[in-house]
């Protein structure tokens, strides 16, 4: 069925045995002195081992100063080359090429991170870092110039098979070509062909010291989705600048720091959104063109390349989820990918945060030289109760370490929790975890026993070696004296389609699940208000999938009310609510829905008290969390059984 994906494709004179593409991620995993180690290392093997044609591992700082994180990998001296041969080494075992993307952050970057003042073509801060940059003179521009050059020919020694030069997501190269950053009135300022040309010297000097035929691609954001900034009628003609200056490939990505929800789109956007905006690029030039954005399915980059829009296809988050992806869909196993789910909450989440990245729905990524998922030396008997994610994965690595799982689900349904988080709009992908888990369960020979609590007879009768309490949580209840109890149902119900709403809703709590139930009822038709006690919403939610979310509450007309702690609600319905220091009253209401948080179900830990099995509690029974907490906490039990 695959074809298109599995071809060969030359970029420059390099044999490429594939289209799919790892495009730079910041992982956060090096040594703070630049210096790969054997978990980065491990990280990217396990994309080679995967079948990737070209892995771009992350962005290599050219100095100290030019770090955008604390630990970024870097070749700004010859003292860190051999650590980054041992990488290409290991990844080349495997069949993949690996370029180097070369970077300066510009002002981008903070005095916190690089100890100094940063740079810039002009002087106008960042509007997301904020900090006030200096304006490069032309002998520094030089310098930096020089300092590229110098990298990349470090690089080569290194055994990069070619360099990737940063020229996106508002970076120094980038702040150079836009005019919503770059204001000089010199030969590198005002019109297209001065901005462009920083990167064009670039190229020159990489070439000078490299060689003719060392490969270059260009990464370029072709829209900055900012007032003044590049749009794609400008990135064109860029894009016919860059290949008479020698590149041998384009990779078109968007958005800048001030439009980051373009970079890491969320599940709020649609699968291969920015394949449309490569085609315009790949219209002007003859050379090989990459597209990235939300394709996390090997079916989406099949129809991509199909369609003319690319020559190939990068999956970021894709391969954070599972490095093996082009294998399996080689391979035919699609029921084996485990896919991205959009969630951003431990890439880009993290990413920011300046903590090393991990992956929700593969706890395996960044941890590849730590864990070992190999049979365990005894064969023990392993009880689980609860059937969410964090059940099903403690019992998924359980299972592949050769233990006896037995797997219990006090409903008649896998899924837990994750099946109402999947509900609202944007958050279909969510079941692909379920999907995978319950297909693996089923490979893995896991007996599940649904619409059966585990209890303290069960266990005194099986006599296992370890039990696993995954027994997550439940709503929260709003307890109003004055009133029935059947006026008030929890978002719960409302997503798991127990109970229909009236036309009039009021949701009480602005957190995630308040405010994703408030806008799937809008979207069918309903009038919603929100009541949040605090002065935001979404507190829990990542920035960019609150964005989206955001948007949603503008488009559907659904009314917020901040600072906001309801008093009464009568038998009629009628809400009275205290606002700002003052009384008022809500009319009307047909259905009140208590959106106000989960609180912990674990009855069980209590029974199991003195039993001489292993007991490991996790997810949500241990402590309400998100998703990434549960899963990876599932995942550990199970390797410590």
């Amino acid at each position: 069925m695959l074809r298109k994906i599995f071809e060969p494709i030359k970029i420059g004179s390099l044999d490429i045995k594939n289209r799919l593409v790892v495009p730079p991620m910041v992982v956060n995993y090096v040594n703070e002195d630049g210096r790969a180690n054997e978990r980065f290392i491990s990280y990217l093997e396990e994309k080679a081992k995967g079948g990737w044609g070209l892995i771009i591992p992350e962005n290599y700082a050219i100095s100290p100063e030019a770090r955008g994180f604390d630990c970024l990998p870097g070749l700004w001296n010859d003292e860190q080359i051999d650590s980054h041969r041992l990488l290409t080494d290991r990844l080349h075992k495997h069949g993949s090429k690996v370029f180097v993307q070369l970077n300066h952050a510009g002002r981008q970057t903070s005095r916190q991170i690089t100890g100094v003042q940063s740079v810039a073509p002009s002087a106008i801060p960042d509007p997301v870092v904020g900090e006030m940059p200096r304006m490069l003179d032309e002998e520094e521009i030089k310098e930096i110039i020089e300092m590229f050059g110098d990298a990349a020919l470090r690089a080569k020694k290194a055994g990069f098979d070619g360099i990737e030069v940063h020229g996106c997501h508002g970076y120094l190269i980038n702040q150079f070509m836009s005019p919503f950053s770059n204001k000089r009135n010199d030969k590198y300022g005002g019109s297209i062909e001065n901005r462009a040309r920083f990167a064009v010297e670039i190229i020159n000097d990489i070439k000078r010291k490299t060689g003719e035929d060392y490969p270059i691609i260009y990464r370029m954001t072709v829209n900055e989705f900012v007032p003044g900034g590049l749009n794609t009628n400008d990135s064109k003609v860029i894009a016919m600048i860059l290949e008479e200056a020698g590149v041998d490939a384009i990779h078109c990505t968007n958005g800048i720091y001030a439009s980051k929800e373009y970079i890491i789109p969320p599940a709020a956007v649609e699968h291969g959104w920015s394949s449309d905006i490569t085609a315009e690029i790949k219209s002007v030039v003859s050379i090989p063109v990459i597209t990235v954005g939300r394709i996390n399915n090997p079916m989406t980059a099949e129809s991509i390349l199909l369609s003319g829009k690319a020559d190939l296809i990068a999956m970021g988050r894709a391969s954070l989820a599972d490095p093996h992806m082009p294998n399996k869909a080689k391979d035919g196993d699609f029921e084996e990918i485990i896919k991205c789910i959009g969630c951003l909450q431990g890439c880009s989440g993290r990413n920011s945060k300046q903590l090393p990245v991990k992956c929700l729905v593969n706890p395996m990524t960044g941890n590849e030289s730590i864990y070992d998922l190999g049979k365990s030396v005894l064969r023990k008997k392993v009880l689980i109760a609860g059937g969410g994610i964090a059940g099903m994965e403690a019992a998924i690595v359980a299972a592949k370490r050769g233990h006896y799982v037995h797997l219990f689900e006090k409903s008649n349904l896998l899924g837990g929790q994750w099946l109402i988080a999947s509900v609202p709009p944007y958050k279909e992908e969510l079941s692909s975890l379920i999907n995978w888990q319950k297909h693996q369960l089923t490979q893995l020979g896991v007996k599940v026993y649904l619409n059966k609590t585990l209890t303290r007879d069960i266990v005194d009768f099986e006599k296992p070696d370890g039990v696993i309490i995954a027994t997550g949580s439940e709503a929260k209840k709003l307890n109003f004296m004055s009133i029935r109890g059947d006026l008030v149902i929890s978002a719960n119900r409302i997503l798991s389609g127990e109970v229909e709403t009236g036309q009039n809703i009021l949701v009480i709590g602005g957190g995630s699940i308040g405010v994703e139930t408030a806008v799937y009822l809008a979207a069918h038709d309903k009038k919603v208000t929100i009541i949040e006690a605090g002065d935001d919403l979404m507190r829990d939610g990542e920035s960019v999938v609150n964005h989206y979310l955001f948007k949603e509450l503008i488009k559907f007309d659904i009314q917020v009310l901040k600072n906001a702690h309801v008093k009464t609600i009568s038998e009629n319905k009628v809400v009275t609510y205290d606002i700002d220091g003052n009384m008022k009253r809500m009319k009307n209401i047909d259905t009140i829905i208590s959106a106000i948080g989960s609180m912990s179900v674990n009855n069980l830990s209590k029974e199991l008290k003195n039993i001489e099995a292993d007991v490991i509690i996790v997810g949500d029974a241990l402590k309400v969390r998100k998703g990434l907490e549960a899963v990876d906490e599932g995942f550990k039990a199970g390797l410590l059984i």
